[in-house]
């Protein structure tokens, strides 16, 4: 049987927004090894990123891609867009893997393998064009900054990208060139109002600040009693904070229920399909606003733990499907694509300017259904937020006044330097007790409730006609060397096929055990042994398919009669 290649005709096409294809040519045009893209989440710093790989790939038939990536979920999304490229990565790579396949095109990993694995991958980068995804990972332990430094310091081209802009704080990230204030010097800088300006990018969102009254105990055993415009110190903020977020008092339940109330609005108006996401403190924090969503509305929200090992198939999962909640602790603060959020409810101690923005991040994707499209992050009104929550709001209402062809104001807002990580203090939370919290409102809660007025939004634009009249932002993907000649499956990418012929290779290797008596190891090497292969991590697709082959020969010698897993 004949196995379809890929064709060799004309190269493929791509359309580029106008700032990917500004930011690719100031790219290709740089002279030095290290570029640095800050671009609002859910404009396309993957399809920047990935168009930049085709092009040094192409360019160099010896080149390796390496991704590296926040967390085990993006790797895998990172390797799934990258086989829309015809690129091919491998994301189960690992230190104890001598090679990789021939076919493979490089490797996604993740900040914390970097960390254990440095050394493998330094050998393993030679010269190659590694992508950083949300650089600033590198910077939140000393370690993984130097391992970074260790790891691709030989490569020939780094990629580095960031959502937002960021400081190098106490640990500077390699390869980042900064400025007075420590601040990262951007090479290409895309923020959120330009995107928001150009329509067909991104969502605009606004906040709706809850105020509240609350009474604590603090861990020194005094009671406070506080809203939100009352004046405290960094600690007491803290706690103030703590007690509004608390499942024990009715400000959380208040805001969860205004915010389910706006999700349904959405789904029965515009989006039938609209999700939401609520950011959480803790695991227990998580249960207890996922216990508080079937009490009160009947719901059942997905939970999704970075240390969860099944968290990335939740998180697939709910994007796939039509659920309205899901609760995130840090999981998803970043990075991960899942469009039809529209609300969010911002219910964690973590305050940086840089989390903030990463949070609301997530509902600025667009989606095919056009219309406004306005997004809504539900905020405690805590003057930290309130601050961040502003910057973004000047921002919007800046652009969307450029796009209706109105005169600014001249009231759009400076940027504000952060002050610091406000998460919570080493406190002895065992001594810490929420005494209530309730919400308070002097009016309507359309009018104190949500941000203070609408703006006229334009109908955004389906984004496959951005510029669709525009032939400079249309880019030729030149093919690849020697990949005109290698062997595909239609409807499914290499990586899957791989991933699956491994799976078939462990069952043939348990049944061999058991019909010869031999352990793991000794079956596995004879099967190597008879296919030629070095190991199942170094086979592509081909070498897989041949010790199939060879375990169903072994398997009929042994038996004595057909194999039910023959391969064809």
């Amino acid at each position: 049987m004949t196995t379809p290649t890929r064709p060799s005709s004309a190269p493929a096409v791509l359309r580029l927004r106008a700032w990917q294809r500004a930011a690719l040519d100031q790219f290709l045009d740089s002279d030095g090894p290290d570029f640095l893209a800050v671009a609002t989440p859910g404009a396309g710093k993957t399809t920047f990123a990935l168009t930049a790989a085709r092009h040094i790939l192409a360019s160099d038939p010896d080149a390796r891609l390496v991704v590296v990536a926040p967390t085990s979920h993006l790797k895998f999304q990172w390797a799934d867009a990258a086989s829309r490229f015809g690129i091919d990565l491998e994301p189960n790579w690992s230190s104890n893997d001598s090679g990789l396949p021939d076919e493979v095109d490089g490797i996604a990993t993740t900040y914390q393998q970097v960390a254990t694995s440095a050394r493998s991958l330094r050998k393993l980068c030679k010269s190659a064009f590694v992508v950083f995804d949300e650089v600033h990972h590198a910077g939140e332990d000393k370690a993984w900054g130097d391992a970074v430094l260790t790891a691709f310091e030989p490569a020939a081209h780094r990629l580095a990208l960031s959502g937002t802009p960021f400081r190098s704080d106490s640990s500077p990230i390699p390869f980042v060139h900064y400025g007075g204030g420590d601040e990262a010097v951007a090479d290409f800088d895309y923020g959120y109002g330009p995107a928001l300006a150009d329509g067909g990018v991104v969502r605009p969102v606004y906040f709706p600040r809850f105020d509240g009254h609350m009474e604590w105990s603090a861990p020194d055993g005094i009671v406070f009693s506080a809203t939100f415009d009352d004046p405290l110190d960094r600690q007491r903020s803290n706690q103030r904070l703590r007690t509004a977020l608390s499942p024990r008092g009715d400000w959380m339940p208040t805001v969860l229920g205004q915010a389910h109330e706006q999700l349904m609005r959405i789904r029965r108006d515009e989006q039938p399909r609209a999700g939401a996401l609520a950011i959480a403190i803790d695991l227990e924090h998580a249960r207890s606003i996922a216990e508080i969503l079937r009490v009160h509305f009947g719901v059942r929200a997905t939970i999704a733990l970075s240390d969860d090992p099944k968290a990335s198939d939740r998180i697939s999962q709910f994007a796939d499907s039509d659920a309205p909640w899901i609760i995130a602790v840090r999981m998803i603060s970043e990075g991960v694509d899942i469009p039809r959020l529209r609300i969010g409810v911002f219910a964690t101690t973590t305050t940086t300017e840089l989390f903030f923005r990463q949070a609301v991040g997530r509902l600025v994707r667009l989606t095919p259904d056009g219309g406004s499209q306005r997004a809504f992050m539900f905020i405690p009104d805590d003057s930290r937020l309130r601050t961040w929550a502003e910057q973004i709001a000047q921002q919007r209402r800046h652009s969307l006044r450029k796009r209706l062809g109105e005169e600014d104001d001249g009231s759009f807002a400076a940027e504000l330097d952060d002050v610091g990580d406000h998460e919570d203090d080493g406190e002895q939370l065992s001594l810490f007790d929420v005494l209530s919290a309730v919400t308070l409102s002097s009016g309507p809660p359309e009018l104190t409730v949500f941000d203070s007025t609408f703006e006229e939004i334009p109908p955004a634009r389906d984004d496959t006609a951005f510029d669709i009249d525009d032939e400079d932002l249309v880019v030729e993907l030149t093919p690849l060397p020697g990949r005109s000649m290698r062997p595909i499956t239609q409807g499914t990418s290499p990586r899957r096929e791989r991933e699956a012929l491994r799976d078939k290779n462990t069952e043939v290797v348990r049944e061999l055990v058991a019909l010869t008596g031999n352990g793991h190891g000794k079956v596995n090497a004879e099967l190597n042994r008879r296919s030629g292969v070095p190991s199942v991590a170094e086979a592509g697709r081909v070498q897989l398919r041949q010790r199939l082959n060879s375990a169903e020969q072994w398997r009929r010698e042994l038996s004595g009669h057909r194999s039910p897993w023959r391969v064809s």
